[in-house]
Protein backbone atom coordinates (compact mmCIF):
# COMPACT_ATOMS: atom_id res chain seq x y z
CA UNK A 1 0.00 0.00 0.00
CA UNK A 2 1.34 3.37 -0.71
CA UNK A 3 -0.42 6.99 0.45
CA UNK A 4 2.15 8.60 -1.99
CA UNK A 5 0.75 7.19 -4.88
CA UNK A 6 -2.81 5.50 -3.57
CA UNK A 7 -1.47 1.85 -4.42
CA UNK A 8 -3.84 -0.47 -2.95
CA UNK A 9 -6.13 2.07 -0.46
CA UNK A 10 -9.07 0.60 -2.65
CA UNK A 11 -8.02 -2.55 -1.21
CA UNK A 12 -7.41 -1.86 2.16
CA UNK A 13 -10.98 -0.01 2.30
CA UNK A 14 -12.59 -3.18 1.39
CA UNK A 15 -11.17 -4.92 3.97
CA UNK A 16 -12.05 -2.68 6.39
CA UNK A 17 -15.82 -2.39 5.64
CA UNK A 18 -15.74 -6.11 5.57
CA UNK A 19 -14.19 -6.66 8.86
CA UNK A 20 -16.40 -3.78 10.59
CA UNK A 21 -19.86 -4.33 11.63
CA UNK A 22 -22.73 -1.94 10.29
CA UNK A 23 -23.87 0.25 13.14
CA UNK A 24 -26.58 2.83 13.83
CA UNK A 25 -25.93 6.78 12.21
CA UNK A 26 -24.86 9.32 14.58
CA UNK A 27 -25.91 11.86 12.84
CA UNK A 28 -29.15 11.93 10.68
CA UNK A 29 -28.58 12.29 6.63
CA UNK A 30 -28.51 15.47 6.54
CA UNK A 31 -26.39 16.77 9.34
CA UNK A 32 -23.14 18.00 8.01
CA UNK A 33 -21.00 19.28 11.66
CA UNK A 34 -21.13 19.33 14.66
CA UNK A 35 -19.25 22.16 14.57
CA UNK A 36 -21.15 25.81 15.65
CA UNK A 37 -21.36 29.21 13.78
CA UNK A 38 -19.48 30.28 16.10
CA UNK A 39 -16.67 28.23 15.20
CA UNK A 40 -16.70 28.43 11.62
CA UNK A 41 -16.97 32.55 11.83
CA UNK A 42 -13.50 32.56 14.28
CA UNK A 43 -11.98 30.10 11.62
CA UNK A 44 -12.88 32.30 8.84
CA UNK A 45 -11.40 35.45 10.48
CA UNK A 46 -8.51 33.70 11.38
CA UNK A 47 -7.94 32.36 8.27
CA UNK A 48 -8.04 35.81 6.64
CA UNK A 49 -5.19 37.26 9.21
CA UNK A 50 -2.61 34.15 8.05
CA UNK A 51 -4.00 34.71 4.26
CA UNK A 52 -3.23 38.12 4.27
CA UNK A 53 -0.29 39.00 6.32
CA UNK A 54 1.54 36.05 4.68
CA UNK A 55 4.29 34.64 6.75
CA UNK A 56 4.53 37.86 8.87
CA UNK A 57 2.74 35.92 11.69
CA UNK A 58 2.71 33.03 13.04
CA UNK A 59 0.14 30.26 13.43
CA UNK A 60 -0.41 31.02 16.90
CA UNK A 61 -3.08 33.68 16.18
CA UNK A 62 -6.61 32.85 17.88
CA UNK A 63 -10.25 34.61 17.12
CA UNK A 64 -12.20 35.02 20.17
CA UNK A 65 -15.85 35.53 19.32
CA UNK A 66 -16.37 38.78 22.00
CA UNK A 67 -20.23 38.36 20.67
CA UNK A 68 -22.34 37.06 17.90
CA UNK A 69 -25.99 38.87 17.80
CA UNK A 70 -28.73 37.96 15.75
CA UNK A 71 -31.61 38.96 17.44
CA UNK A 72 -32.05 41.98 16.56
CA UNK A 73 -32.33 42.12 12.83
CA UNK A 74 -33.31 38.55 11.35
CA UNK A 75 -31.27 39.82 7.96
CA UNK A 76 -28.14 40.90 9.98
CA UNK A 77 -25.36 39.17 11.70
CA UNK A 78 -23.58 41.81 14.20
CA UNK A 79 -19.72 40.02 15.17
CA UNK A 80 -17.28 41.22 17.27
CA UNK A 81 -14.60 39.39 17.36
CA UNK A 82 -10.88 40.21 18.93
CA UNK A 83 -7.90 38.66 16.91
CA UNK A 84 -5.11 37.51 19.37
CA UNK A 85 -1.40 37.63 18.87
CA UNK A 86 1.56 36.52 20.86
CA UNK A 87 3.87 40.00 20.90
CA UNK A 88 3.77 43.33 20.77
CA UNK A 89 5.33 43.57 17.43
CA UNK A 90 2.78 41.19 15.92
CA UNK A 91 0.13 44.03 16.89
CA UNK A 92 1.05 46.17 14.32
CA UNK A 93 1.22 43.61 11.66
CA UNK A 94 -1.96 42.72 11.76
CA UNK A 95 -3.60 46.13 12.01
CA UNK A 96 -1.41 47.51 8.88
CA UNK A 97 -0.29 51.40 8.38
CA UNK A 98 -3.16 53.19 9.09
CA UNK A 99 -5.41 50.26 9.42
CA UNK A 100 -5.37 49.33 6.19
CA UNK A 101 -4.27 45.46 7.02
CA UNK A 102 -7.52 45.40 9.72
CA UNK A 103 -9.54 46.78 7.31
CA UNK A 104 -8.79 44.03 4.57
CA UNK A 105 -9.04 41.55 6.79
CA UNK A 106 -12.27 42.29 8.11
CA UNK A 107 -13.54 43.17 4.57
CA UNK A 108 -12.13 39.97 3.55
CA UNK A 109 -13.82 37.56 6.19
CA UNK A 110 -17.21 39.55 6.19
CA UNK A 111 -17.60 38.43 2.41
CA UNK A 112 -17.10 34.71 3.32
CA UNK A 113 -19.01 35.31 6.22
CA UNK A 114 -21.85 36.65 4.64
CA UNK A 115 -21.61 33.95 1.92
CA UNK A 116 -21.00 30.96 4.64
CA UNK A 117 -23.78 32.80 6.77
CA UNK A 118 -26.18 33.43 4.19
CA UNK A 119 -27.08 36.47 5.54
CA UNK A 120 -25.73 40.39 6.12
CA UNK A 121 -22.80 40.79 8.30
CA UNK A 122 -21.75 43.68 10.61
CA UNK A 123 -18.01 42.50 11.63
CA UNK A 124 -15.77 44.92 14.03
CA UNK A 125 -12.46 43.37 14.59
CA UNK A 126 -10.05 44.40 17.36
CA UNK A 127 -6.83 43.16 17.99
CA UNK A 128 -5.11 42.40 21.61
CA UNK A 129 -1.48 41.11 22.54
CA UNK A 130 -1.75 37.84 25.34
CA UNK A 131 1.51 36.64 25.43
CA UNK A 132 1.04 33.10 25.70
CA UNK A 133 -2.27 32.58 25.60
CA UNK A 134 -2.29 29.12 24.61
CA UNK A 135 -1.11 28.70 27.98
CA UNK A 136 -3.64 30.23 29.62
CA UNK A 137 -6.37 27.85 30.92
CA UNK A 138 -9.34 30.33 31.49
CA UNK A 139 -8.65 32.18 28.01
CA UNK A 140 -9.04 28.30 26.56
CA UNK A 141 -12.30 27.33 28.36
CA UNK A 142 -14.09 30.72 26.99
CA UNK A 143 -12.47 29.69 23.64
CA UNK A 144 -14.08 25.95 23.91
CA UNK A 145 -17.05 27.39 25.58
CA UNK A 146 -17.55 29.67 22.59
CA UNK A 147 -17.54 27.03 20.10
CA UNK A 148 -20.85 25.61 22.31
CA UNK A 149 -23.96 26.91 21.14
CA UNK A 150 -25.47 29.39 23.89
Amino acid sequence: MSAVDGTNVDVLERLFLQSLPEGEPLYPPDYLTDQTERFFVAEIVREQVLQLTHDELPFSTAVVIDSFDEASDPDLVKLYCTILVDRESQKPIVIGKGGSMIKQIGTAARMELEQHLEKRVYLDLHVKVRSEWRDDERLLDEMKAQNREP
